[in-house]
């Protein structure tokens, strides 16, 4: 294996463990087994039927979401406002029935998923145009952009579009029941999943294989080799946070269809900032964000079980992922130098060997 390729695989390996294992010091300075936690962690992630299901349902937006990030970082940018293109997508999906008669069954459904896309393509665009019109940095524009989709969100479901019968949590009107996502065949988990999956592969697959998608990389590796070929840098930029921000607004779109059945405030529960970790875990590589945001599906499905059996809070997963994104962010330090630390030695030419 080449050492670059090494190094994609065991920088993230020993962030997570680094996560882990800081995460078992904090909780053991509490009072607590950290072998015990982590015991716990992987049960309630994967332990059984129950708890495969509840981490595949939570993985599925974190796919999208991380998308938001990965598309752009692809392209140069570092785009952090997935929350609110996700806000914002579920707020279209729900209010799209306010606007027109909606037809039953699968096309309203792909009508309300379209709109949730459209409205996250558009703010995260937002952010590509202004960093490449206005020199706005766009992870600035893009984080303060979540904040005002958040208010704005907030203002619109507790007020204009405010359900009367929701007293306690303000709510927009429920979806009709044939225009909402169902389960699997055989399995407690949404089509969101396979949105997820599908939508990763589709991704890797653009990048790698499409002449668009290579352009995409030239000009997020080497802006100034992408200028002198006389590739569309501007066009390229704001298409790829399009790209990402119509993944995050699908997020919201089928966390609302599939799960809440109206906009409300358990959309705003930190998916797109969990997708940035999921993201950057994966290296910004679409294939590689399935089983990353499995895994942190995972941590978020055995939150409640770490509360039940050892009195932690239900944020204290919070506190494992904050952990390993210091620990990813850390790890750029050593990018490149990995072999060396481990004395593995990069091959030799056989040219250079004999000239030697």
């Amino acid at each position: 294996m080449k050492t670059s390729a090494l190094e994609s695989l065991a920088l993230p390996l020993l962030a997570l463990a680094g996560g882990l294992g800081l995460f078992g010091l904090f909780i053991w300075f509490d009072g607590h087994d950290p072998v015990q936690a982590w015991g716990l962690l992987f049960r309630g992630a994967f332990g059984d039927a129950f708890s495969l299901q509840n981490t595949l349902q939570r993985a599925a937006p974190l796919m999208l979401t991380a998308l938001c990030v990965a598309i752009p970082a692809r392209a140069g940018l570092t785009v952090i406002g997935g929350e609110g293109a996700l806000v914002l997508g579920g707020l279209a999906c729900a209010s799209l029935p306010y606007a027109i008669t909606m037809p039953a069954g699968a096309a309203g459904t792909l009508m309300l998923l379209l709109a949730a896309a459209a409205a996250g393509a558009a703010w995260i665009a937002l952010a590509g145009w202004l960093r490449q019109w206005r020199g706005v940095n766009e992870t600035i524009s893009s984080l303060l952009l979540g904040y005002i989709a958040i208010a704005l969100f907030k203002h619109i479901v507790e007020g204009p579009m405010r359900d009367p019968a929701s007293l306690n949590k303000p709510s927009t009107l429920p979806l009709d029941e044939s225009l909402r996502i169902g389960s699997m065949a055989g399995w407690d988990v949404h089509w969101g999943l396979a949105w997820g999956v599908a939508l990763c592969i589709v991704a890797g697959l653009w990048l790698l294989a499409t002449i668009h998608g290579f352009a995409t990389r030239v000009v997020g590796g080497n802006p100034r080799a992408a200028q002198l070929v006389g590739l569309p840098a501007s066009r390229l930029i704001i298409t790829a946070c399009a790209l990402g921000g119509a993944c995050a607004g699908l997020a919201g779109g089928i966390e609302v269809a599939a799960v809440h059945t109206a906009a409300n405030a358990s959309l705003i529960v930190g998916l797109g900032y969990t997708g940035i970790l999921v993201s950057f875990v994966a290296r910004h590589q679409p294939f590689a964000i399935v089983p990353v945001a499995i895994l942190f599906g995972g941590f978020l499905a055995a939150g409640s079980l770490l509360q039940r059996r050892m009195g932690l809070p239900d944020a204290s997963v919070q506190v494992l992922m904050g952990f390993c994104f210091v620990f990813i962010l850390a790890s750029e330090a050593l990018r490149g130098r990995l072999g060396e630390l481990f004395n593995i030695r990069r091959p030799v030419p056989a040219a250079a060997g004999a000239s030697a």
